[in-house]
């Protein structure tokens, strides 16, 4: 949900111990990682051998950040059960999030999928496609518990902050407001704490993690939160059929045996059943 301009692509390494970042100019597809074949199991083809390229935009925590080194959080665990099916390993592109919005990365040979907290919408589905939706998700009104903002409508007036190129930057302009845009999660959130503006719209998931640290919690509060009816989900590119069943079987089995319910809880926190959604976008 999210956009960065301008910034060089990072490969870096999600599973593995000895997972170190990376920083290179860009990705070749005519790279093949080493030797073997780059058909993995159920005849999906992957652009390296070995490796389920994933393209991601860092940070966005919960879903996806650097910690101790590794990329880790929710989107790349649920990505590393489709890499272990495929009996390969999951490399992560940290890469501007307008090539998700296109499918730039994809359609280039970069990278086999793209996983970013992004909402499915009709106008991305013209672009990639999606895979059945992994998380409900809502926005969020978060504000210095001292600015008198108990709700959206309280926004009037206010300078409210957002992350450029997403739906919470979109809702609030569909709304009236004029948000200052920020380029990251991250970035909105320290300009909340640092007082550029007085509230922020942007993902609950993401306003989850930032307030278990206690001084944020002590000093900022959610004035409320806004269900807009968004679904993420997974994007392969378009026609890739074989990689985005491998994608939605990944996702049924995790559902069904726990285990996505296990990755939910260590990620985003008390597990709530509508947040599995089984139903197709």
């Amino acid at each position: 949900m999210k956009t960065t301009l301008g910034r060089r692509t990072r490969i870096l390494a999600a599973t593995t111990a000895t997972a170190g970042l990376v920083l290179v100019a860009g990705c070749s597809s005519d790279d093949d990682g080493g030797s073997g074949s780059k058909t993995a199991a159920g005849g999906v083809e992957l652009v390296k051998a070995g490796q389920l390229t994933t393209c991601t935009h860092l940070p966005y925590p919960p879903f996806q950040s650097e910690i101790d080194g590794k990329v880790q959080g929710f989107d790349v665990a649920l990505i590393d059960l489709v890499a272990e099916n495929l009996g390969v390993e999951q490399e992560i592109l940290d890469t501007p999030f307008e090539n998700f919005k296109t499918g730039a990365f994809l359609n280039s040979g970069e990278c086999d999928l793209a996983a970013a907290g992004m909402t499915i919408t009709e106008e991305r589905k013209k672009n990639v496609d999606f895979s059945d939706p992994y998380f409900e998700a809502t926005q969020a009104v978060l504000a210095d518990k001292d600015s008198g903002v108990t709700s959206f409508a309280d926004l009037k007036g206010k300078k409210v902050g957002a992350q450029a190129q997403t739906t919470g930057e979109d809702y609030a302009k569909s709304q009236g407001l004029d948000p200052v845009s920020f380029e990251s999660s991250d970035a909105v959130l320290n300009g909340l704490r640092t007082g550029q503006v007085d509230a922020v719209v942007i993902d609950y998931p993401v306003v989850q993690g930032w307030l278990k640290d206690k001084a944020n919690a002590d000093a900022f509060e959610v004035a409320e939160q806004i269900n807009t009816g968004e679904q993420y989900g997974f994007t392969v590119k378009k026609g890739n059929t074989a990689l985005l069943t491998a994608v939605n079987k990944a996702l049924t089995d995790a559902k069904a045996d726990g285990t996505y319910k296990e990755i939910y809880e260590k990620w985003i926190g008390p597990y709530e059943e509508s947040a599995a959604s089984p139903a197709a976008s």
